[in-house]
Order: C-alpha cells, then sequence, then structure tokens
C-alpha cells in the first residue's frame, strides 16, 4: 500500500544500537517504510555513519547522534560497561537534541523506532510527545527468555538442567542464551539485554523481525502485554519479492575440524572467515583446497544464499542469518557459539525443521567426523532426514515470501503503522 494525495509524508527517525546485527534489519525496514511513501530516517552514532553499513542507502537520510566516542566508536574503551555508560549519558541529550532540532524543519517527527537494547530512547519520544514502536533484532523464543528474567520468573544463577517457559518447548540450560545459561559472564550485556523491558509498556508498539507463522505461541502469548507486530523478515525484497554476523571467535581446535571436514569430504566449499581468524588454518590449507574451495574474509550472504548452487549452509546461528537462510529455503547446519545462537539452534532442529544441530564432544569441540556425517544428511546422501529438512526450508521460504508480499501478514502490519501516523 501506497499512500496516494497526501501533501505531508510522516517522518519515522529509526534509531538501531550501534552493531552490524542491529543496523542491517532496521535498515531494511527503513527501506521498506520508504517504498510504502514515508519518510523514513537513520540515526546512525557519528563514528558509524563514516562506516559502509550506509554506503548503498540513497533513498534514506541519515541524522547522526552522539555516543561520546565519535572518533572509534566501541574501539576507543576496553569495557563495555565504560562504552554502555557514556552512551547512557551522552545518548539522550544527543537524541533529544536531534529530535528538537528537526521539529524546526518542514519534516518534524512523528514517530521514533528504537532498538530495544536503548530504553531510554522510549523516554526521549515520551518527552516530545511523538510516537514509538520498540523494535526487537532478536526472535520472540530469545527475548522471551530475558522478559522472564526480568520480571523475577527465570532466577539466576540457573538450578536444574532444564526450563519450562509459556509458549516455549522445554529448554536445556545449554539451549539457553549463553548470558543467562553462564551467569556472571558478560554481565554488561546481560543487563542492557534484561533492561529492554524496563519501560517497553509505554512503547505504542512492539516490533519484531520475523513474520507471525514462525512463533505463533510466543507472539500470541506476548501480544497479551504489549501490542505486538511482526514485520519482517526484514531482508532486502529482490531476494523475497522476485520470483524466485558479533559472532564470538572460534578456537584454533574447532577452526582445524571444519578444515579437515571441509577438505575430507572433497566436496566444493565456500567459507567465510575473518582475517583475524586466518592464522588459525592449517599450514597451507587455502592452496590445498583451491581446487574446490573458497576461502574468503567477506561474501555478499545474501547473494550467495540466493544462488541455487547452495545445498547448506554451515552457521553459528545468529538470528540475522538464521532469517536469512530460513527465508530463502537453505537447510542449516548449526555450530552456535554464544548469545541468543544456541536457543536459535534448537529452533532450526527441533521446531522448525531445517538444520541440523552438530553436537560437541566432552571437550565442547565440533569434531570433523560429526560435520562431515551432518553435511552428507543435509545433502541427502545418507539417510532420510535431509528429504525432511529440505522439504521444511522450501515450506518456510514460502511464508515467509507471503508474510511480506502485498496483502501478507507482515505487510498489513507496516500499513496499519503507518496509517496511525497519517
Amino acid at each position: 500500500m501506497k499512500m496516494q494525495n497526501k501533501a505531508k509524508k510522516p517522518h519515522v527517525l529509526i534509531f538501531p544500537f550501534p552493531g552490524q546485527g542491529h543496523i542491517n534489519p532496521m535498515l531494511q525496514f527503513a527501506k521498506r517504510l520508504h517504498s510504502k511513501g514515508v519518510k523514513a530516517t537513520m540515526v546512525p552514532t557519528v563514528f558509524l555513519s563514516k562506516s559502509s553499513f550506509f554506503d548503498s542507502s540513497a533513498s534514506i537520510d541519515l541524522c547522526t547522534i552522539s555516543d561520546g566516542f565519535d572518533e572509534g566508536g566501541f574501539e576507543q574503551v576496553d569495557t563495555p560497561d565504560a562504552y554502555l555508560s557514556t552512551f547512557w549519558n551522552v545518548g539522550p541529550k544527543s537524541l533529544a537534541a536531534l529530535i528538537k532540532k528537526l521539529g524546526h524543519t518542514a519534516h518534524p517527527v512523528d514517530a521514533l523506532v528504537y532498538d530495544t537494547m536503548l530504553p531510554w530512547a522510549l523516554d526521549v519520544a515520551k518527552q516530545f510527545g511523538i510516537s514509538s514502536a520498540a523494535f526487537f533484532t532478536q526472535s520472540c523464543a530469545v527475548n522471551s527468555v530475558y522478559y522472564h528474567v526480568y520480571k523475577g520468573h527465570l532466577q539466576l544463577p540457573l538450578r536444574g538442567s532444564h526450563v519450562s517457559l509459556p509458549a516455549m518447548p522445554p529448554l536445556h540450560v545449554s539451549e539457553l542464551p549463553s548470558f543467562v545459561a553462564i551467569y556472571g559472564v558478560y554481565r554488561a550485556w546481560l543487563d542492557v539485554l534484561v533492561d529492554q523491558f524496563s519501560n517497553i509498556n509505554e512503547a505504542d508498539w512492539v516490533f519484531f523481525n520475523h513474520f507471525y507463522k514462525l512463533e505463533p505461541e510466543v507472539v500470541d502469548w506476548m501480544s497479551k502485554f504489549w501490542n505486538v507486530m511482526t514485520v519482517g523478515p526484514t531482508i532486502p525484497s529482490i531476494y523475497l519479492d522476485k520470483e524466485l554476523e558479533n559472532d564470538k571467535d572460534y578456537g584454533i581446535e574447532q577452526m582445524e575440524e571444519i578444515a579437515w571436514a571441509l577438505k575430507d569430504r572433497n566436496g566444493y566449499f565456500l567459507w567465510v572467515i575473518r582475517e583475524t581468524e586466518k592464522p588459525k588454518l592449517p599450514h597451507n590449507y587455502v592452496k590445498e583446497t583451491s581446487h574446490k574451495g573458497l576461502v574468503v574474509t567477506w561474501c555478499p550472504q545474501l547473494e550467495v544464499l540466493s544462488h541455487e548452487s547452495v545445498g547448506c549452509f554451515l552457521t553459528h546461528c545468529g538470528f540475522n542469518s538464521t532469517l536469512e537462510a530460513l527465508s530463502l529455503g537453505v537447510p542449516m547446519l548449526a555450530l552456535p557459539q554464544w548469545t541468543d545462537q544456541c536457543t536459535n539452534a534448537k529452533y532450526i532442529e527441533d521446531v522448525w525443521r531445517i538444520g541440523i544441530r552438530a553436537r560437541p564432544d566432552e571437550k565442547g569441540i565440533v569434531r570433523k567426523e560429526t560435520i562431515i556425517r551432518c553435511i552428507m544428511e543435509l545433502l541427502m546422501e545418507v539417510g532420510k532426514k535431509g528429504e525432511e529438512i529440505k522439504k521444511n526450508s522450501i515450506k518456510w521460504k514460502n511464508l515467509a515470501k507471503k508474510a511480506v508480499d502485498e496483502g501478507g501478514k507482515s505487510d498489513k502490519n507496516v500499513d496499519e503503522f503507518i496509517a496511525k501516523l497519517i
């Protein structure tokens, strides 16, 4: 639905937490609003506004705020606590100054869509009397876990080996977000994730970056408390509408097991690893595997996943990557490491049934034999499991496309949001 015969477009600020996994989905949401006739403005920090994230976003305006580290961002500090405390002090004042400044232009702000990891942004919106929408970049299931910690229903440190929460399957402790499962590790980030709910009851809308049928039980449960809307998957429309990355570094031993699995299987592969991780590869590995393998430090992930030759995707299971692979019908080999990845892997294997989780041994290492076996299952070289996974992958791909197509559930939710601003 595009707006017709309206002199003034509603103006929506999109304010992501300063990290790639948060910027990407919110930038795509901004583009979707723009396609429907809304003036959408991204609000990155001064430092991140200079990055490549926004190079191809000519249709979206940028207005910056300060996090207190304009020259180097997060890299200017030694600890998350130091960054967060400064950002929490400087950010609200900077955001308020921006909204006030825009109020004296031809396009005052009508609504603020803010990353839930920045709850103080909602307070700023209320200060100026503008509408507000909280935007979650992780799954409903993962955020439900954090919500129960916030409410005190889930006491930390955890006791027992399993957790039972409303509208979710029973979860082993190893399937919970690592900040919850291993209490005391990265405490600053746990506090941020739990504090997402400190004032969320005051938000006019609560957006989730996926589609209703992906987690209907949890969405329905959360809708008892908030005005929940699923608005995704927010990936570039070309990958859905046409007819058709904060991962923890691996240890050397795990890197070698993956390397030997890919080599010993003797199949074609594309492996994307960080430049800093390349020294962990076995000696001469790139040269010895160059006849069938390609090792690179970056690739256009969506373009690769949408290629018909891709048989499976070995992934840490960050939610953006999970949603991209699911939306493009690519079976997944799950090797989760930390944060929300273990919970996402649980859903990939047992709920959505679109992949296999490679289990580690007693040392916490997934061995090459396990990786090879899982790849063979996914590529339907052994057993029947791969056939079911491929069938389910196609089903979820079609459901994702249907959700964002004109008249789909997510598309209607975006239209409803816009209609309230007109």
